[in-house]
């Protein structure tokens, strides 16, 4: 079952997110605590898939107004190629057009094989006409990538 994420999630969340290998994980961005801030501010747009009372796979989903933007998109291991990565991406996609937002985009890392793979599967193109940049405003916010 794929339904909207709420913080009661959280626990499931993360749990599976520990599971993903080479998944980074923000210490401040991703604790509950930023990611209930998160969904306060996308309260429609986010899903979780859950089956037999576990959360199987995730996606954080918000906008700006003008652009949606998925993150932390995974699936557990054991529950890939069933379709519910690809379910999940609908729904999220759903909600952002009912908000009216008309394009989305989201963030690969270039060694994630598997997921730059699903994203080429399901139609998504990768952009080379354009760079990406980040500044840093809370140097506390450290990324962790489990290595399991």
């Amino acid at each position: 079952m794929i339904r909207t994420m709420t913080i009661e999630d959280y626990d499931g969340v993360f749990a599976l997110w520990m599971t993903i290998r080479g998944f980074g994980i923000r210490s401040i961005d991703d604790s509950r605590e930023g990611v209930e801030r998160f969904l306060k501010r996308n309260p429609t747009t986010s899903v979780v898939a859950v089956e037999d009372g576990k959360v199987v796979g995730s996606i954080l989903c918000g906008h700006d107004g003008r652009r949606g933007c998925l993150y932390h998109v995974c699936v557990h291991e054991d529950y890939r190629r069933r379709g519910i990565g690809k379910a999940m991406v609908v729904r999220a996609m759903e909600a952002l057009k009912a908000e009216q937002i008309s394009k989305v985009s989201l963030i690969a890392f270039t060694k994630n094989d598997i997921g730059n793979a699903f994203w080429n599967t399901i139609g998504w193109t990768e952009r080379l006409d354009l760079n990406y940049y980040d500044f840093v405003l809370n140097t506390e916010n450290i990324t962790a990538f489990n290595q399991q």
